[in-house]
């Protein structure tokens, strides 16, 4: 079941991705963001847990899972230290993505033109 719960939580944000890139000028910049935002405003009020819970993996990997990653770090590291851990915690659970996707795309960037 969970299996199901996964495959449709990709699926319906893919969907809902789709359905704004088709019908407004947005550009996938554009909604990254949101998604990013709306992940993060799920996991302030505790909502995202509940979708990890019952999709797993589908709900970690869209990007909505970033916003949560981000909230989720400092409103741990806020426990702990207190308003300064607010700002601290926020790259604890990303640091590690946010580090690889400068490096690959240094690697990257050596070995393949950019297009006009």
């Amino acid at each position: 079941m969970i299996y199901i719960g996964a495959f449709l939580f990709c699926g319906i944000i893919c969907l809902i991705a789709e359905i704004i890139l088709d019908n407004t000028k947005l550009t996938p910049g554009h909604i990254t963001s949101i998604f990013v935002v709306v992940g993060a405003f799920l996991d302030t009020f505790g909502i995202y847990d509940f979708f990890i819970k019952y999709c797993g993996g589908g709900a970690l990997l869209p990007i909505t899972s970033f916003g949560h990653s981000l909230i989720h770090g400092a409103l741990a590291k806020t426990a702990k230290t207190g308003f300064l851990g607010l700002l601290m915690g926020m790259f604890d659970l990303t640091a590690s993505g946010i580090t690889a996707a400068i490096i690959f795309s240094f690697i990257f960037s050596l070995f393949f033109k950019p297009k006009n």
